[in-house]
């Protein structure tokens, strides 16, 4: 007997996006968070994860621990580099969102043209564009490691705000300070708005 005649005989269709989001149960979307060093990027979307989590909605973290420790860990700061690097994040990214996956990104990603390449490769409609706009002057009083009073010093060249630019968007999503809302409200306030986007019609 040829066991091979038991085998699923369509090898050459890969299972879609739709039917990974109808397994799960909820739609794949990129929140993407973008700010400055100690904006609160990632305490934030530390707190959505587990948020969504809560509310068995399977997501996905990305951030600079996880990015520049793996896949970019051959990247540095350079212009070019940190184009790269974000090219990566998204096509990483796409592969998840394209999974049904809710993606998170925390990213300083200072240039529109990078955030402009990221929702290209990821897809306009999936892309959800967050600005954590805390103005400079908190971000460095949060500034734990003192990498502002150093580049300030010039120890650090190309630190964003300080010698290298960050260019805020102009149409986000949403924008939160987090010098005016505290991390419930910030969470809150994003949940408001994407879970009608995760949540697939029963």
């Amino acid at each position: 007997m040829d066991n091979n005649n038991n085998i699923y005989p369509v090898f050459d269709k890969m299972l879609s996006r739709a039917d990974k989001e109808a397994l799960l149960g909820q739609r794949g979307v990129m929140i993407w968070f973008t700010g400055l060093s100690g904006s609160g990027k990632s305490t934030i979307a530390i707190a959505l994860e587990r948020e969504l989590q809560q509310r068995g909605i399977l997501c996905r973290l990305l951030d600079g621990d996880n990015i520049r420790t793996g896949i970019n860990n051959n990247l540095g700061f350079s212009e070019a580099d940190r184009i790269e690097n974000i090219r990566r994040i998204a096509e990483v990214a796409k592969l998840f969102v394209d999974t049904g996956i809710v993606t998170l990104a925390a990213f300083i990603s200072p240039l529109r043209s990078m955030r402009s390449m990221a929702a290209d490769i990821i897809g306009a409609d999936d892309f959800v564009e967050v600005f954590v706009s805390t103005p400079i002057e908190e971000c460095e009083r949060r500034d734990v490691k003192g990498l502002y009073a150093r580049a300030r010093r010039g120890e650090i060249k190309d630190f964003t705000g300080i010698s290298a630019p960050f260019e805020a968007p102009e149409q986000p999503a949403l924008t939160l300070d987090t010098s005016k809302l505290s991390l419930q409200q910030s969470v809150a306030t994003i949940l408001e708005m994407i879970l009608p986007k995760i949540n697939k019609e029963k």
